[in-house]
């Protein structure tokens, strides 16, 4: 039987910074093909998918930057790794 290996992607910072960029970029792109795509089923579709693609980048740089924000503000212990008294 095969071992299960744990093994983490891990992505260059450069990359990994500008990534919810590149999917707001994408979804503008998305939602302006829409438009030159006129009333059509797919102009649906990519319109849908454009929105999901902003909206999605703007989450991931929200949670990067609350999660970012949490990090600094408060010690890197955990409630248990505390001495007690």
């Amino acid at each position: 039987m095969m071992r299960m290996q744990n093994r983490t992607v891990r992505l260059a910072k450069p990359l990994y910074e500008t990534l919810p960029y590149f999917y707001m970029l994408a979804g503008a792109l998305s939602i302006g093909a829409s438009y030159l795509l006129g009333h059509t089923i797919w102009a649906d579709i990519v319109l849908v998918l454009g929105i999901f693609c902003v909206l999605g980048g703007i989450v991931v740089l929200l949670k990067r930057r609350d999660y970012r924000a949490n990090r600094a503000e408060y010690p890197g212990t955990s409630l248990d790794d505390r001495p007690h008294g």
